[in-house]
């Protein structure tokens, strides 16, 4: 059977939380769940890091501002672990090309990203630390449940997979006047820190 669903799958997760989905892979192979995840996610470094990481984002990310700090730091990590996992998962199978299915992977995961990065940028408009932590919550359970599902059933879970990419994109769309508030507040943020930094004024001296 073709690959592709996985890949799909695995790269809209990525985007979302790339350290859960190799950790969750890896301990799927490495337990005889499945016989589809590569050796090289199965590697006791491989999960040893993964689930470190994995930590490190569970925290950062229910923080407001930290989440999103943390987001930006991650737009190349994200697209290019879902290359990459999507790539392994191509040798794997011997059903699609390597290079085609790491272009599948990395651009999911990028959208995916830009949609969840997007949707932080305008929760982080609200005071209430409450709603990171709902998101963050709701997004491991999402990115756990879908890809735990893909493994069993990887066409109707990339179904699933691009139906919540889609929504993320409305939502994204819908909350564009909260994200630019976010942009602006940010680089207001800046500017009083440079100032500070020079006494208020500039050039320095």
């Amino acid at each position: 059977m073709s690959v592709v669903p996985l890949v799909f799958t695995s790269g809209w997760a990525s985007g979302i939380n790339a350290y859960a989905v190799v950790l969750l892979l890896g301990l799927f192979g490495a337990t005889g769940v499945s016989d589809e995840v590569p050796a090289a996610l199965q590697r006791t470094d491989v999960l040893i890091v993964a689930g470190v990481l994995f930590l490190c984002e569970a925290v950062a990310d229910k923080i407001p501002y930290v989440d999103s700090v943390w987001d930006t730091a991650h737009t190349v990590i994200r697209p290019l672990a879902g290359a990459v996992i999507a790539a392994l998962l191509a040798g794997e199978s011997g059903s699609l090309p390597e290079l085609a299915a790491g272009a599948i992977g990395g651009s999911t995961a990028l959208m995916s990203h830009l949609v969840k990065a997007g949707t932080r940028m305008a929760v982080n408009t609200s005071p209430e630390p409450f709603s990171n932590v709902g998101m963050s919550v709701a997004e491991d359970l999402g990115v756990a449940g879908v890809v735990t599902f893909a493994i069993f059933n990887p066409v109707a879970a990339a179904v699933i997979a691009a139906v919540l990419l889609v929504l993320g994109i409305v939502t994204v769309l819908f909350l564009a006047s909260r994200i630019r508030r976010f942009l602006r507040r940010r680089a207001q943020r800046r500017e009083e820190k440079r100032l500070a930094g020079t006494g208020g004024h500039w050039p320095p001296g």
